[in-house]
């Protein structure tokens, strides 16, 4: 009888129609596959009756999470490997249900069953979150955040470095991740005209790095609102430690109750993906009704490729079962369409997509150069989820399969005086 990996891959090939792009290492310490391929470790028979009662991208991850499927070497190769046969070509139930009206598929696939031992679906990892619909009220947004942010700080001091900051950087050449991420910061700044005697609404002001920025470098005041309680409570001791109390306020509070406006100036770094398109324009009105006639906004937020038929859009079930629950990406066009909608004028767009993919790299270096801490922090499910995440998502980035984009918006009153100089883009 051939050995757990030749069977494996032989029944992979037919099951998918195409040569599989990395080798197999398989519970039996058998291999099979190309040589110099990345290594794809199937750890034990459950891997398989994970794929097999759901196929596609959630049955791998959950593989993945439980510890049952690892990958030996290159993380980046191995996956970007993968992403013709799971992330690019989209494989769910309903795809190989079509595929199994194929004799050979159908043959296949019964040699797989046969192969993973007993027909019993396993249980999924204690850190998926059970599906929900996606009715972004103020309760399932507070659960969202908590499942993701409330990980534990000494979890994300590792991950994210001194900065603490959970957002795309700004690079050049010579930079470090702290460098990048102040000047990141910096320049969003400069995009608000912030100057002294200001105020400024962080939405989303995570571990509190924009308002601790704002307020010592341009002399604002900063109110900062976050729904994660853990966030909060590290933002607050570390504007303390800076001795800044008197200019920033953090706060734990949907930016739905905010109600202290006008403000000169609002800062969105990294929130609206949590949002939801059909909350998005709520959103919107929501921060323009908070500004001043010329008040500005800057908006830093992802954005997906749109699609030929936009009701044929999915949410990503990884990120949605183990990373962002209740997370949407809309593609840049929805984004500033909607900022109109609500009375903005768009002024500038800047994309920084390939800024993220050199962020996220050295997100997951911090993670893996810290790899047995992180997991007694986080548990070593979390910490695969993390890991998993932020590779796969650098390389979407350097793909352009996702972006991310400043869109700088202001409320600009019916005089018309936007404020802005004839050369606007005075920030560089």
């Amino acid at each position: 009888m051939a050995d757990a990996a030749s069977r494996l891959k032989s029944l992979l090939e037919q099951l998918v129609g195409a040569p599989l792009p990395v080798r197999i290492r398989a519970w039996d310490g058998s291999q099979g596959g190309p040589p110099d391929a990345p290594m794809m470790v199937v750890r034990n028979r459950r891997a398989l009756r994970r794929l097999l009662f759901k196929p596609g991208e959630l049955g791998l991850a959950r593989a993945w999470v439980a510890g049952d499927l690892d990958v030996e070497g290159d993380l980046y190769a191995a996956l970007d490997a993968m992403a013709g046969l799971v992330w690019e070509r989209g494989e769910d139930a309903r795809t190989l249900a079509q595929a199994l009206r194929d004799p050979e598929v159908r043959a296949a696939a019964l040699g797989l069953l046969k192969l993973a031992g007993p027909p019993i679906p396993p249980a999924p990892p204690r850190e998926e979150v059970r599906r929900r619909p996606h009715l972004h009220t103020k309760r399932s947004d507070r659960r969202a955040i908590s499942h993701h942010y409330d990980v534990g700080n000494d979890f994300y001091e590792i991950v994210l470095g001194p900065s603490m900051v959970y957002s795309c950087a700004y690079w050049d050449e010579a930079g470090t991740l702290e460098s990048a991420q102040r000047d990141k910061l910096e320049l969003v700044c400069r995009k608000l005209a912030l100057t002294p005697g200001r105020r400024l609404l962080d939405v989303g002001c995570g571990w509190g790095s924009m308002a601790i920025h704002a307020a010592r470098e341009h002399g604002v005041g900063v109110v900062g609102v976050t729904l994660s309680q853990e966030q909060a409570a590290y933002a607050r001791k570390r504007v303390a430690d800076a001795g800044l109390t008197d200019r920033v306020e953090i706060r734990v509070q949907d930016y739905r109750d905010v109600t202290d406006g006008p403000y000169d100036a609002i800062s969105s770094i990294g929130m609206a993906e949590h949002v939801g398109a059909e909350r998005y324009l709520e959103y919107a009105r929501n921060l323009y009704d908070l500004l001043k006639p010329g008040g500005r906004l800057l908006n830093h937020q992802i954005a997906r490729r749109p699609q030929r038929d936009e009701t044929t859009y999915h949410v990503d079930e990884f990120i949605d079962a183990y990373v962002f629950p209740d997370g949407e990406l809309a593609p840049l066009g929805s984004t500033v369409t909607q900022l109109e909608r609500a009375g903005f004028e768009v002024r500038d767009v800047e994309s920084i997509r390939e800024h993220y993919g050199l962020t996220l790299r050295r997100w997951v270096a911090n993670l893996e150069a810290d790899w047995p801490r992180a997991v007694r922090l986080a548990g070593p499910g979390r910490a695969r989820v993390w890991r998993l995440y932020m590779a796969a998502s650098a390389l979407a980035f350097e793909r352009n399969r996702i972006g991310v984009n400043q869109v700088l918006a202001v409320r600009t009153p019916d005089s018309g005086e936007s404020g802005l100089p004839l050369r606007s883009r005075t920030w560089g």
